[in-house]
């Protein structure tokens, strides 16, 4: 499929995981991206195998807003437009209210929170024009809670509201705004969650489809909700988590 030929996609924390996934899903069909992310090597990887006219580079930190005006401008200036603006970067920090620390909960809130908006505020006047789309990625940890996670919960958290906020406000222009809520997916950050045996059998337990996601399973929904296919579809938080969310939280029998 070529759904996004001459489509301009803008993808942050593209170097790996479920960024990386989803800038080489655009590409398979036909959108010009452009990868953001911290480091330049990642981002070079991602890029190799695609033409140097299909693909732009932006070594960005997402929590700086000159950084982000900056590889917004340069992507309309290579591309001559946007159409699709993929908010993927974040991070994480362990921790309840009691433990963290202020500089992690600040790392979290800059990153996870600040970096949406500003992407989304750099990208609506361009948006406007293509009658773009927005995409959040957020998590099952923005529809409920965690056990020691209270910086990216309340992140999530905020991610998934402000998705909501943004598809009423902006409608009126022909932007739709969504979100993906991803469970378990098999990325760098969760490397370490994947060897501990005991913990994913308890995951199992809570999935429908026993399992994990990789990323390109949130990649295919974020392209579909990216695509023609979703045009009257915004506001909408959606799970990408095997069943998860589907649970009363009842044991399996």
């Amino acid at each position: 499929m070529q759904r996004f030929a001459d489509k301009v996609v803008v993808v942050t924390g593209a170097g790996s995981g479920i960024g990386k996934a989803t800038a080489e899903r655009f590409l398979s069909e036909g959108a010009m991206v452009t990868l953001v992310g911290r480091t330049k090597a990642k981002l070079e990887g991602v890029a190799k195998p695609y033409a140097e006219d299909r693909v732009l580079l932006a070594e960005a930190d997402i929590s700086n807003d000159g950084d982000v005006r900056d590889l917004i401008s340069r992507t309309v200036e290579k591309f001559g437009r946007l159409d699709v603006l993929v908010n993927n970067a974040g991070v994480v920090a362990q921790g309840d209210v009691g433990t963290l620390t202020t500089d992690d909960w600040r790392t979290v809130m800059a990153t996870d929170v600040d970096g949406v908006f500003y992407a989304s505020r750099a990208a609506i006047p361009h948006l406007k024009s293509s009658r773009g789309s927005i995409i959040n990625v957020s998590s099952v940890s923005g529809t409920g809670g965690d056990w020691g996670m209270a910086a990216y919960n309340a992140a999530k958290g905020a991610i998934t509201n402000l998705t909501r906020a943004m598809a009423m406000d902006h409608g009126k222009d022909g932007i739709r705004v969504n979100a993906v809520c991803p469970s378990l997916t098999r990325t760098g950050m969760t490397e370490d969650m994947m060897d501990d045996d005991k913990l994913i059998a308890k995951f199992n337990e809570r999935f429908a489809l026993r399992g994990p996601g990789e990323p390109e399973d949130v990649a295919a929904v974020i392209a579909f909700l990216a695509s023609d296919d979703a045009r009257f579809v915004t506001g909408v938080n959606l799970p990408v988590d095997g069943g998860m969310s589907a649970s009363n939280g009842q044991p399996p029998q």
